[in-house]
């Protein structure tokens, strides 16, 4: 009897200790579900958080699809419920938008904000260019200054986003936000779906890793333009 108690006991014990770490299932907004959100939403749903996704239009076929390739209980609801209901919110929007959006959202105090938007022009010559020495991350976290704004997964295609393995080497995302725990998060959260990660500080530095894709875009111009006038001999 005095065993049965004891055993009763340790399984009740395991129990009530495991129930908050069940019932604390953090939930990701995804906000858009363009490209990014498309490849990113099914993912992170894999990674074992609930996604909500943030469309105008939450019962589209295109939503729908998304949905049914979405593992877990995901669902979808217009931008501003998505986020209210959600630990994380992935702000994958267009960049001329992107702080529209962010304000629509309402009250997001003591959420993390994931910023993978590339902000970008194209001068005269057809280069890629900064719209504005400030970043797209630190214009996000002036608007939320309650919020988390890490800026992260902005460096890699939205194909890379879905599939790591596409390349035969490690993809590293660049991290930059000024709350070390949420940059440790989505830290977390980046080598769960297969990637390494670089954590480069303070949001101020986002205004550099932007300039990364900036450089990806212009290198792949150079590669067009050489080979339009200087064509490899056969």
């Amino acid at each position: 009897m005095m065993i049965r108690k004891f055993l009763a006991s340790v399984v009740g014990f395991c129990i009530c200790a495991l129930l908050p770490a069940l019932s604390s299932a953090e939930t990701v907004a995804v906000i858009g579900t363009g490209s990014v959100g498309s490849a990113l939403g099914p993912r992170f749903a894999d990674a074992g958080l609930t996604v909500v996704y943030g469309s105008r239009t939450p019962d589209s076929s295109d939503v729908q699809a998304l949905l049914n390739v979405t593992p877990g209980p995901a669902s979808a609801a217009t931008p501003a419920e998505a986020a209210q209901a959600a630990d994380i919110i992935l702000l994958a929007v267009p960049w001329r938008v992107a702080e529209e959006v962010l304000v629509s959202l309402g009250d997001v105090s003591g959420k993390i904000i994931i910023d993978p938007v590339n902000p970008r022009v194209l001068d005269k010559d057809g280069r890629a260019d900064y719209p504005t020495l400030v970043s797209n991350a630190e214009r996000l976290q002036a608007l939320a200054p309650r919020a988390m704004v890490v800026k992260a997964f902005s460096t890699i295609s939205a194909d890379t986003m879905a599939d790591p393995d596409l390349v035969e080497h490690p993809l590293t995302i660049p991290l930059a936000g000024n709350y070390p725990d949420a940059n440790e998060r989505v830290a977390r959260l980046c080598h769960e779906l297969g990637f390494e990660t670089i954590d480069f500080g303070p949001v101020r530095y986002a205004h550099i890793i932007e300039g990364l894709y900036l450089l990806r875009v212009n290198a792949r111009l150079n590669d067009i333009y050489f080979e339009w006038n200087y064509p490899r001999r056969k």
